[in-house]
């Protein structure tokens, strides 16, 4: 192949890293369940070693790479914005819009040839969510949602009372048109067994829990 001169194999291998790299942020989002995962920050990462490639080698000299790179990083603000959804008075995928913009810097530090800085940072930011994540899950606090049907009141202060009594406080309560909504405080560890106390305490009613 006379026509992939050893330049190029060097350009290949720049964003074939990126890509990688990208890859390995996107399987740590893809483990934890999110949308956004390894195609994405695969494509964000070798797309941005890509740019950085051409705007050194392709205009014979008459380039400027710092440039290229701020439009990158401008240009990918949209991208991040369109995987944060505002729910419930709760603003959701932060972390991964976060995500996707350090995969671009990343990339760009990839194709700038920047190997160790590259992989460090990619390392450095799976690190980063691990650790959240697991102090999070045994630390972490949360809210939950939940609605009961219909409205039993002997039922639900024997529930509100059991749900205190383990710890679970109950931040809301109201009543309307035969249905009763709280929302109830918890550790983020206690999850499944909140959710086992509510469906054992609400037997026989419906129950909707988010």
């Amino acid at each position: 192949m006379d026509w992939i001169t050893s330049t190029d194999w060097q350009l290949i291998l720049r964003i074939f890293i990126a890509g990688l790299l990208g890859g390995a942020i996107g399987l740590e989002r893809m483990a934890r369940a999110k949308d956004v995962g390894i195609r994405t920050h695969f494509v964000v990462a070798l797309g941005s070693a890509l740019f950085m490639v051409i705007s050194q080698f392709a205009f014979d000299g008459r380039f400027d790479a710092a440039r290229v790179a701020a439009q990158v990083v401008s240009g990918i603000g949209f991208l991040g914005a369109g995987v944060i959804i505002f729910q419930k008075n709760a603003v959701r995928g932060i972390t991964t819009a976060a995500t996707i913009w350090v995969t671009a810097a990343i990339g760009l530090a990839a194709g700038a040839g920047m190997y160790a800085i590259a992989t460090a940072s990619a390392l450095m930011t799976i690190i980063c969510l691990e650790a959240m994540h697991f102090l999070t899950r045994n630390l972490g606090e949360k809210t939950m949602d939940v609605c009961i049907s219909p409205v039993d009141s002997v039922r639900l202060q024997q529930m509100m009372g059991a749900l205190s009594k383990k710890g679970h406080a109950i931040e809301s309560f109201t009543i309307q048109d035969d249905r009763a909504e709280m929302t109830v405080h918890y550790h983020q560890k206690d999850y499944e067994r909140l959710i086992k106390e509510v469906l054992a305490l609400s037997e026989g009613l419906k129950v909707e829990i988010s």
